[in-house]
């Protein structure tokens, strides 16, 4: 994450799904005209939109979650993960998967919040 999307940005990431990785990269490529990088962390291979100090998006292959499930946006809770995780069942809302590490991307936790978004909080540390 740059410094200037921890210092002064909400939202610092998107995950896109998309059934085709290779299709969704032209796709996103062409029509943002910028380059579109196919990575993998283990097993999960990813293509990230190019961004580089402005907030950050990848396509991920999720076919299940294209369409009405729709992206996945983190939001900037760095240096106080643990905190933030907390005040969501305490909100009124749920955690749908524990803080956990995302390679070197840092840490996310999926929630629902209390309206029933579905929602990442991302931190550069687990703290």
């Amino acid at each position: 994450m740059a410094e200037m999307n921890k210092d002064h940005n909400r939202v610092v990431w998107m995950d896109i799904p998309v059934a085709d990785l290779a299709r969704a990269s032209a796709f996103y490529e062409q029509v943002l005209g910028l380059p579109v990088h196919q990575e993998a962390v283990g097993e999960v291979a990813f293509a990230v939109l190019d961004h580089g100090q402005g907030n950050g998006a990848c396509l991920i292959v999720q076919p299940d979650r294209v369409g009405s499930l729709g992206p996945l946006v983190y939001l900037n809770v760095n240096g106080r993960i643990r905190a933030a995780e907390a005040a969501v069942t305490a909100q009124g809302g749920r955690v749908e998967q524990a803080i956990h590490a995302i390679g070197p991307h840092g840490y996310r936790a999926l929630i629902i919040d209390s309206e029933g978004n579905r929602l990442a909080l991302h931190s550069e540390t687990d703290q």
